[in-house]
Formats: structure tokens, sequence, C-alpha cells
């Protein structure tokens, strides 16, 4: 919310917030000739579309004020989408502009009366958004002045040809510390307690409570090597506090995370012990073990089924990547982070890493290992690497530059590799740790809170993403031989190399991420063949309007890949994909699994974390179509065809900048009933919330197994609420975790859920919907030789029956009982062929 004075004197409340459709009838009314003379004729509906960004202020009446959008390329036809970085380099070579920093205004419309102060607000808006954003340009026609609203904010710096005709174009720039500048960092002052203490209060007051009114100032006077207190400051005020400790208890965090992707922040050394003992043997159970054993289907297990959990599969992405930056780069001075002195060490432990990789991915993926075999942990022997966050606070007006601090802090620890910060499970996720990777906990962790790491060289801003050549195959082959579909990213690779598109035709495109000439990333799409059964399957227009997207712009994302210490940079790489490949749209399926594990995919896709960064799009209810009867007028084949069903998730242009608020909260549901499903399924398909922590308890896990066939299936009662097709169409699994067991007690008091008797699993939320269940029936027990009526026995709902219940009695709640029953059944019945092999006096004959 800002305030806006008219040059009349007249003031206004405005607002900030994304541009959305409904607000096109009043951005066409606020179009002049002079817009149009700046900025082109234009389709608003077609740019809004294509927009990495769109921001619109409006009143406390909802009346639109200004708007403003911006897109990742120039705006007028100077430079080619995907080439422009070398004209504005040529332009002027001291604005180090790069697509990372840069942001180019196509259009921007504002009430008259208060156009400077809306284009002053949407451009600090912008620059506050958008964290790594220091350059944003606007070409004109260079007979065209900027009017008096723009050249506030906007400074020329040269004029560039255009491509197609001889006419110039006029190249402005704003700069961002203009308007939301960088903080100035420095070690902390007692002298600064007096302006720390009212932001400190405004978020907690617990600390002082606990420690008294100064306990602020006494942890500055603390300072010592291994302690410190730094501060930000604007205009000579502390605006922000972070103490930071070098003493780390690396012991305790071994034992509930799973730290292998970073070597335990620990310096590699000889004597590490990275692999469990040979007389340990690591065995992955299959769905049909799960199926026949009733004991070890009570263990806490994570379930391997369709696909897996969603934090499992970012261990297994950390793992995998984790082979170009381990360790510390040189110190980053605070003035350029993107300087490089020493990239030699940048790879110097990835060996150590990769065997930590197969431990931890074998223990995840495992349903019934041993007490012991599934304890062990890695020991490092090397010295820590890490250093903590105690305490962090920043004004809200300046939290969006919260990351400043770590350039300093660095400073300070420059034998230290990692920055490490853990923060309880309800705490809203803060800017600061938006940059920074969440540890998967083990699955036997109790703490109570969650662990983010960053490392030294995620600072770096010199991350370039391009098409990849021939020579990136050695850093390639490194970043992923330990992953499991390594071998079809590098024939994915060589395919791209040498023709540049499949066998069938097909376009393919492969782009690397590099930092420090290293290759830290890799990206494989082709065109989206199956873009009709999508949109006719799929609630894709949910999200973009269809007809405004070419065939060719929509591209199906096959594997992708980044080192985990640049995973902040996901989104970036996602968004130049789309520039660089000249695409708008991108898909990604998760396939279901067969029980042998292998997918049903015809091409294989890699489990990637960047399904964080994507929306899961929801299945469209199809009809049932009579084809033979239809004939001519049938739905085309692409629509009507039966092709394999697979979760759909997609990002666009337009979510390239959008963030998704994550609920750390853990959410425990109970039951795989349809109300459990179902209320999983709602949290899931939230396109702007992130939930990290949703769990399910369940007996047999999720349901969609297809155990039964159709006639079998008769036993059950249907419902009609889901069946195996929607559960393969939600891939629930892929952001859920499920522990196969049976809830035996719930401890209200400690919040936790007590399974099989003797695990337990935390929750802040507890969701119980375990569904209608057949019970046992409780025999009357009244003597049968008096012949008594219905009327004459007492039968009571509430009785429960507890004995032992006999082997041929079942009750047949889901596809597991019928199952189980089924199996019994042909090993203890008496069939026809049976009977024959009796002798005749025992047949009655």
């Amino acid at each position: 919310m800002s305030v806006l004075t008219s040059p009349r004197g007249k003031v206004e409340v405005v607002h900030c917030r994304r541009t959305e459709t409904q607000d096109i009838y009043c951005i066409k009314n606020l179009i002049r000739k002079f817009t149009q003379k700046l900025f082109g004729n234009l389709n608003i509906i077609y740019l809004l579309e294509k927009a990495n960004l769109a921001i619109t202020l409006h009143n406390d009446q909802e009346e639109i004020m200004a708007q403003a959008t911006f897109l990742d390329y120039p705006n007028w036809n100077i430079a080619t989408q995907d080439d422009w970085v070398s004209v504005f380099r040529e332009l002027d070579s001291d604005i180090p502009c790069t697509p990372l920093n840069t942001l180019f205004m196509h259009l921007f419309v504002a009430v008259d009366e208060y156009s400077v102060g809306c284009c002053k607000e949407i451009i600090r808006t912008v620059f506050k958004a958008v964290l790594d954003l220091h350059f944003v340009f606007l070409i004109v026609p260079s007979c065209m002045s900027l009017g008096s609203t723009l050249i506030t904010v906007f400074s020329q710096v040269g004029y560039v040809p255009s491509l197609t005709n001889d006419e110039d174009f006029a190249v402005h720039v704003c700069h961002r510390h203009n308007h939301y500048p960088q903080l100035h960092v420095r070690k902390a002052r007692v002298e600064d307690h007096d302006d720390l203490m009212p932001i400190f209060l405004h978020h907690d007051t617990i600390l002082k409570e606990t420690y008294g009114e100064y306990f602020l100032a006494e942890l500055i006077e603390a300072q010592d090597e291994e302690n410190h207190a730094v501060v930000c400051e604007v205009e000579g005020v502390a605006v922000g506090f972070m103490s930071v400790c070098s003493q780390v208890n690396l012991e305790l965090l071994h034992k509930c995370f799973d730290l292998a992707p970073f070597h335990g922040l620990c310096i590699p050394h000889q004597d590490d012990i990275l692999e469990p003992p040979q007389e340990f043997s690591i065995h992955e159970s299959s769905d049909s073990q799960l199926e026949n054993s009733s004991e070890e289907s009570q263990k806490i297990v994570k379930e391997p089924q369709e696909a897996v959990s969603l934090e499992t599969r970012e261990s297994i992405q950390r793992k995998g990547t984790e082979a170009a930056v381990e360790e510390a780069l040189s110190p980053v001075t605070s003035e350029n982070t993107g300087e490089v002195e020493d990239s030699e060490k940048l790879s110097q432990v990835s060996s150590m890493v990769y065997m930590g990789y197969y431990i931890s991915h074998r223990s995840s993926l495992s349903v019934s290992l041993p007490e012991d075999t599934s304890s062990f942990r890695p020991i490092y022997k090397g010295a820590s690497t890490a250093f903590c966050i105690q305490l962090f606070f920043i004004d809200e007006k300046y939290e969006a530059r919260s990351l400043d601090f770590m350039n300093f802090v660095f400073h300070l620890f420059h034998d230290k590799d990692f920055c490490i910060v853990s923060v309880p499970h309800l705490t809203p996720e803060f800017v600061l740790i938006q940059s920074f990777v969440k540890v998967v906990p083990f699955n036997n962790c109790t703490l109570e809170q969650d662990l983010y790491v960053f490392h030294r060289a995620g600072l770096l801003k010199t991350i370039k993403i391009r098409l990849a050549t021939l020579l990136d195959t050695p850093g390639v082959e490194k970043l992923v031989k330990t992953l499991m579909p390594c071998k079809s990213i590098l024939e994915d690779l060589k395919q791209y190399n040498e023709a540049r598109r499949d066998p069938d035709g097909t376009p393919l495109q492969v782009f690397v991420a590099e930092v420090a000439e290293q290759v830290v990333g890799i990206a494989v799409i082709r065109n989206e063949m199956d873009i009709e059964y999508i949109r006719s399957h799929y609630n894709i227009e949910d999200f973009i309007y269809f007809n405004h997207h070419q065939r060719e712009e929509h591209g199906h994302l096959y594997h992708f890949v980044l080192n985990p210490i640049f995973r902040h940079y996901t989104k970036f790489f996602l968004k130049e994909i789309l520039r660089l490949g000249y695409k708008s749209c991108l898909y990604y399926p998760v396939y279901p699994q067969v029980k042998e594990g292998k997918v049903q995919s015809p091409k294989a896709h890699s489990l990637t974390s960047a399904l964080h960064y994507l929306v899961p799009v929801r299945p469209r209810r199809q009809i049932v179509y009579p084809l033979e009867k239809l004939g001519i007028n049938a739905p085309s084949k692409e629509v009507s065809k039966d092709a394999l069903s697979y979760a759909l998730n997609h990002t666009n242009r337009k979510l390239s900048l959008e963030p998704k608020i994550t609920v750390n909260a853990k959410i425990v549901v109970v039951g795989a009933s349809n109300v459990g499903i179902s209320f999983l399924e709602t949290l899931v398909f939230c396109s702007h919330l992130k939930f990290s922590n949703l769990t399910l308890i369940s007996t047999y896990g999720l349901p969609g197994k297809k155990l039964l066939g159709n006639e079998q299936r008769k036993f059950l009662a249907n419902d009609h609420c889901y069946n195996d097709r929607d559960h393969e169409l939600m891939s629930l699994c892929s952001w859920v975790n499920v522990v196969v067991a049976k809830m035996t007690a719930i401890d209200r008091a400690a919040k936790q859920v007590v399974v099989s008797r003797e695990k337990v699993v935390l929750y802040d939320h507890l969701i119980l919907c375990t569904g209608r269940q057949y019970q046992v029936p409780c025999p009357t027990e009244v003597d049968i030789s008096l012949h008594p009526t219905n009327r004459e026995v007492s039968n009571s709902c509430l009785r429960r029956y507890s004995g032992p219940i006999p082997c041929n009695h079942f009750t047949l709640n889901d596809e597991e009982d019928c199952l189980r029953a089924l199996a019994w059944i042909k090993n203890n019945s008496i069939t026809a062929e049976d009977v024959l092999q009796l002798p005749r006096e025992e047949r009655g004959l």
C-alpha cells in the first residue's frame, strides 16, 4: 500500500498486485495515441499471455490506476529473442546486463493525474519482487520522447538499429539503486540496539522475556572469532540483524537429516565411512511383498508404488547432481558476487558425494529394512565446513533484500562453505530461506524444525543458460553419472548434437546451465506432439489462453537436472528454456509404474525437483463416445485415443516469476478413504500453494494399485468417487509421504500419532478420515438349543468382538482384503477336481 499525491494535491491510496484477465478492459481504456507511438499497436490479451511479469495498481475502490508489462526480451525488433545480450553489451559495456538481471518494459499506462507516482511505485515493486533484477530497459523509436512520466525513472544510454528496416531506436535504462537498492551490511555495534529493538519486538517477545531487555546488546558485545553479529543499514539506521556462529552440532544433524549430498557439511577425509559394511544387505521390497506379509505391512515405510514421494525425488536429485560444486570458491567481494578466482575448486570432492548417493537412494526406497541396516549413517571424519544463523530479523520494508547479508557473513568465515539455519515447521517461509535448500529429514527424525543449507557458490550471479554443444558431453557425464536415467540423458544429448531432432522427426533441444565454465545443470525438451490430447483431457486453460499459443510453442520437458547448490535458480533455468527455445509452455508428465518398477512411458523421464516449481493440472472428466455409432461425427483420434494415463504438470511464461507460498506445517491424514484422498487432492492442486509436509497414514498405502480384475472387484461396492485411472491422473504419491501402517493411538498433548504400537509420526494438523469400515460381527452368545427368536436376542451396536477371528472369516473393506480372501479360497476350498479324486464311498456312490 502506498499513498500518491497528484500535482493538484489530491491523495489516492494505491495497492499493487499481479495483472488479472478482468483488468484488460480498463487497460485498453488507459491507452492513448502517445502510448501506441511509444510501444506500438499491441494486442493486450496476447501481451499479457506472454509476459513474464505484469503489475497492476488499483485504489481502494478497485479502480485501475496504472499497469505495466515486462518481458525478458526487447519490445521492438532490434534483436532476436534468444540473442539480445550481445547487442546491449556493444551499446554500453559499463552496464553488465544479463538474462538474470534484466527485464524489458513492453507497456505502461496510467491515469494521467497520478502517472508519475504510479510509474515510480510500479518500478519499485518490480525490483522488490525480482531479487536478482538490476536493470529495466525501455526501447522506443528514436523520434519519440519518453514524455513527462517515464523520463522520471529512465535515462537514455544510446541508439540501436532495427533488424528489418533503417529506423533507429533509443534505449533507456532504469537502475535498481535508484529505487530499491541493495543494503549496506556491516558488523553490529552496541549503539545499534535502540534501532533494532522495535523491529525485534515486532517479530518476537519471547526472547526478551527469557533473556532480559538488553539481550541484543549482550549478544553484540559477546562477539569473538566464532560468534559474529552483523546489521544492515539504510541512511545510517540499522534495519536488520543477523547473529552467526561457527559452532554447529553436526552429530545431531547427521542423525536426523540426509546430508550426504553436502558431504555431511564436512571437509572430505580419507577415513570417511560412506558405505555400510558388506555384511549388511539392503533389499528393495516390491508391492507383492507388501501384499503377502501382514507383519511387514505394519512397519512405517515410504510407499514405493507408482512414483517416489517428492522429498525422495529431491533427495535423489541432490545426490545425483552434486558433481560440480562442492568445495568453496575463493572469497567473493561484496561489491560484485560474480567474480570467480579459483573455479578449479568446484569439483574436488565429487567422487565422495557419489558414494553417498547410492546409500541414501536405496534406503529411501526400502520397504522393510532390518533395523541395523536402515539405521546406517555415513561417518565423516573431516572438520566442519559450516556455520549457522542463530538469530535473524529485518524490517518488513526491506525483507526482500535479506540475501544481502550472506555475502558479508561468508567473508567473516572465509574457511566455511555452508551456512545453515533451522526453523520451526510452522514458521512461514521468509525471503532469506527461499534461496536455501531444504534438507530431507530421515524417516525417524523427531526434531520439530526444518533444516536449510546455503553454499558459498550460491552467491555467484554468473550462471548462464545456453544450448548444449558437443564439448559439453564430459561435463554432463560427470553431472548425471549417478542418476538412474543417466543413459537416457546422454543418448538425448548425443542425438541433439548429431541431428537436432529424434529419428521420427520430433524437434529436440538440450540446454545446459554453466557456472565458472562448468556444467551444473541440463534440461532436455521436445516439442509437445500430443497437445490436442492434453487440451481435451486436462484443464490447461485454467492457466493459459490456448488460442494465443502456437503449436510449436508447447514444449515437453523430459529431463531436468540442476546442482542443488544452485537450486534457487531453478525458475530462472525454466524461464531461459522458454526464451531460448521459443516456447511459451512446458509440460511434464508423471507416469505411474507397474509392479516390476518399469515406467510405462514410451520415453524415460527423470525424476526432478523442478516439480516444486511447476503446477499440477487437474484432469478433465471425459465423455464416453460411442465411436462406432458416431462414424464421421466422432472426435479425432488424437482426442479419443486410449493413451497411457499420467499426471500432468505445467509452467508457462506468466508463471516464471510468480512465487508459490510454501506451507511447512506437518499435515497428517489418517485413512485413504474417499474423504482423505479428496482432502489431499484439494491441497495438492492449489497452484499458488506448496504443501511440503503432507503425510498419509494408511494400512495399505495409497489406493489404485490394480490388484483385482473387473470381475473380482464385484466383491466390493463401488461408490464411483475414484477409480484407478483417477489415481494415476492425480499422482498423489508425487506430493504426499505415505506411511504404510495402522494407527494405534493418538497423543494429543505431544501432537503425535502412534502407529503399529511402537513408532510415532509428528503432526501439526491431524485429519481423521478413516471411512466406513465393515466390522467383525459380535456373537450373541445365546443358547441355540432353546430356539430363541430375534426379538428375544439382545443385540447392541456398541458391542465389539475382540476375540480371535476365524481363518475363514473376512471383512472386505478394500482390494487388499479381497485379494487375501481370494488367496484363502484358492488354497482351502474343495474344487470339482478335488471331488473326483475322493473314494467312491466318500462321494456317496
